[in-house]
């Protein structure tokens, strides 16, 4: 019964962070923490419930995943122009992942580096609101106008998302807005970068693990699966209309008081 209240709680906790920018495997580091959750099966798990959270996007933004197959068509974000920005957007922190997983693996998956993360990118989304956004020329708005410009700095930025807390979301949108582009595309974009890349790294994690998941442990990766899924659903659609109202400092506040928070509990 615990395992199920697990797979229920981390699921949701999954799905309604994934794509804010406040980092969702950090929530889940410090969620697992809180739960005792550390089993085995726990990265299996965790990367079986974000694999629901991306499909979210799919299923909210089906129409431009269908254009990413539309080679007619050579210019917005569709066809191979499509896949060239993702490929340009994904390629520097693919490769930074590569040369500093162990390192990474070993020593910033805790609570309280973390908590560091979170703290530091809550100050710089409270200094790109209040600073840096005041001094930017008109935005650039919509996905069909980006650039490779814009898909080479959302790249670099990306990189710093290999630091657990800091967020992936949260990086592409800073990126973005350093680019030039507004809060909304800057998010739409996070949202449909992170498919290719998590659909690739599930696959492996369970063409690597299958064999020694039983059927108990299926069952609990469906029900993470599913929760993750319709919550992320809901996140999305909440999140990108508060982006049409509101500003993204509230998230930087909010990433301080939970990093003092862990500070607190974990040190």
């Amino acid at each position: 019964m615990q395992q199920w209240l697990e797979a229920l709680i981390l699921g949701l906790v999954e799905g309604l962070t994934e794509f804010l920018p406040v980092s969702s495997t950090g929530h889940l580091i410090i969620g697992g923490q809180l739960l005792g959750f550390d089993s085995d099966m726990a990265p299996t798990f965790e990367v079986c419930i974000q694999l629901g959270a991306i499909l979210a996007v799919v299923f909210l933004y089906w129409p431009r995943f269908l254009a990413l197959f539309n080679f007619k068509q050579d210019r917005g974000f569709s066809g191979l122009r499509a896949w060239g920005l993702l490929a340009v957007t994904s390629f520097p922190a693919s490769l930074m992942g590569l040369l500093t997983h162990d390192y990474i693996e070993t020593n910033l998956f805790n609570p309280v580096t973390v908590a560091w993360a979170l703290l530091v990118g809550g100050i710089i989304l409270l200094f790109i609101e209040r600073v840096i956004g005041r001094f930017k020329p008109e935005p650039t708005t919509g996905l069909d106008n980006l650039t490779f410009k814009d898909a080479a700095i959302v790249g670099v930025f990306q990189c710093f998302s290999l630091w657990p807390g800091m967020s992936r979301s949260a990086s592409t949108i800073i990126g973005g807005m350093v680019s030039g582009l507004d809060r909304k595309t800057a998010a739409e974009f996070s949202f449909i970068a992170a498919v290719p890349i998590m659909v690739l790294a599930t696959a492996y994690v369970f063409a690597k693990h299958l064999g020694d998941m039983s059927s108990a442990d299926m069952q609990m990766l469906g029900l993470g699966f599913v929760v993750s899924l319709v919550s992320a659903v809901l996140a999305v659609k909440a999140f990108v209309g508060f982006l049409q109202r509101h500003a993204l400092w509230w998230f930087g506040v909010y990433r301080i008081v939970v990093a003092v928070l862990c500070f607190w509990l974990f040190l």
